[in-house]
């Protein structure tokens, strides 16, 4: 249980009558998050992730985690420094760079901040080449710091110059068996979507520089998205804008029809079936049945962790409040006692300390108590609202009658209850979250 008067909480506030400057127009999630203490930033495109983002951050790596185990993905850490000579090797270095962090060591070695890992990986199982067959299929994943010098940087964490990014890359013997993984990692994604309970959209997407035979995208549907996504209306298949060659009237791509639905999506994960784009270049290999070395077939799967956080509340927040994702809100419930030296603080300190019990045994971790007691009922559930976790309990001036209520809100929802019918319906709520997660 946390305290939140021992809590690290940065809230922005700024003073009546205060003139502010003029500033460059900030998403929704943006603007909710650094007013609320949730990020600050550190320099442009940089940002620093406070206790209470940081929370969900995790929360949601244990997810992807949960998701890779599924797959039978292992985990592991790759070097954020790359040489630039693997990527000169895979042919990279060639088109359009200028969105890399370059820098030299003392010994004037050329190295980037690595915005992706398919050359480090697959040069390193190629110094172990040839493995076993028997090894196969192999999916390795990383959950870590990626970088890109984006042209301008904006809307916080949805497009910032340092991200939080899980790539897994995956290898296997051939076409048919690589094509297996693509299908099982998507199914894993679909899934890990769904759970986050806000409404995406799969779509065909070009493969860019990262090359290989098929890609997919995963987008949150907001006006705040920057890709244009359609989907047909007759035979269901979406695709983002950039597949289409056609520039005058968008059809779909696979059966022509002109009943076309467009929408903006905001990208927040990625699947590639790379095929031997990279394996074939540094020649890794594995040992097949009959003995002889064969190119490895590879896969690669990114999810923009930092993004999907903040992508989230971009689409379930209003202008005021922050709505999280059932399973990513930093704390399931928040406690808000008594004023000291009211009326009521004597009987509802009784009733405050015996919800706490029942909530450290039903929640644990997930409880923060607002034991700001010389700040009112009011100005504590208001900002408690703000920040939108799904369960406020406040325990006022009801405490007092002959059969005391609490007044407890779920999910915005407020109700008068006895103790007992408060902890039913926050079990109830316990339940569905624990559903979501079994899901």
């Amino acid at each position: 249980m946390q305290k939140l008067s021992r809590l690290y909480w940065p809230v922005l506030v700024t003073p009546k009558n205060a003139v502010t400057k003029p500033v460059e127009a900030l998403s929704k999630s943006q603007k909710l998050m650094t007013e609320l203490g949730l990020l600050k930033p550190a320099s442009n495109g940089t940002f620093q992730i406070m206790p209470i983002g940081q929370r969900s951050l995790d929360k949601l790596c244990h997810l992807v985690n949960e998701a890779m185990f599924r797959v039978e993905g292992q985990k592991m850490s790759l070097p954020i420094l790359t040489s630039t000579t693997l990527w000169k090797k895979s042919g990279r270095l060639q088109g359009d760079i200028t969105e890399f962090f370059m820098l030299r060591d003392r010994h004037d070695k050329s190295f980037l901040l690595s915005p992706t890992h398919e050359e480090a990986i697959t040069s390193m199982l190629a110094a172990t080449a040839p493995i076993s067959h028997k090894q196969l299929p192999l999916r390795l994943y990383q959950i870590g710091p990626k970088f890109r010098d984006e042209l301008k940087a904006r809307f916080g964490l949805m497009r910032a110059k340092e991200f939080l990014m899980k790539d897994m890359y995956s290898f296997d013997r051939n076409d048919l068996e690589a094509r297996e993984t693509y299908e099982l990692v998507n199914e894993s994604y679909l899934r890990l979507f769904k759970q986050l309970e806000v409404p995406f959209e799969k779509v065909e997407a070009c493969t860019g520089m990262m090359g290989g035979k098929l890609s997919h995208e995963y987008h949150y549907i907001s006006p705040a998205g920057e890709d244009n996504l359609l989907h047909c209306q007759d035979c269901n298949y979406a695709f983002n804008e950039e597949v289409s060659q056609v520039k005058t009237k968008v059809t779909c791509v696979k059966c022509q029809s002109s009943n076309v639905r467009q929408v903006k999506g905001m990208e927040v994960a990625h699947t590639f079936l790379l095929g031997d784009r990279y394996s074939k270049v540094f020649n890794a290999t594995y040992l097949d049945t009959d003995g002889k070395p064969k190119t490895l077939i590879m896969g690669c799967y990114g999810i923009g962790i930092s993004r999907i956080l903040a992508a989230s509340l971009e689409v379930l927040s209003n202008e005021q409040e922050l709505k999280w994702p059932t399973i990513l809100a930093p704390y399931d419930a928040c406690v808000i006692g008594p004023k000291q030296g009211s009326k009521e603080a004597a009987q509802g300190e009784k009733i405050e300390q015996q919800m706490l019990h029942e909530l450290d045994i039903l929640c644990g971790k997930d409880v923060l108590h607002d034991d700001r007691k010389y700040l009112t009922i009011g100005k504590r559930l208001m900002e408690a609202k703000r920040m939108g976790y799904p369960l406020i309990i406040v325990i006022g001036s009801k405490s007092c009658e002959e059969v005391p209520k609490i007044e407890i809100h779920i999910n915005g929802k407020p109700m008068d209850l006895d103790l007992n019918s408060s902890l039913l319906e926050i079990r109830e709520y316990l339940q569905q979250k624990t559903n979501l997660i079994q899901l």
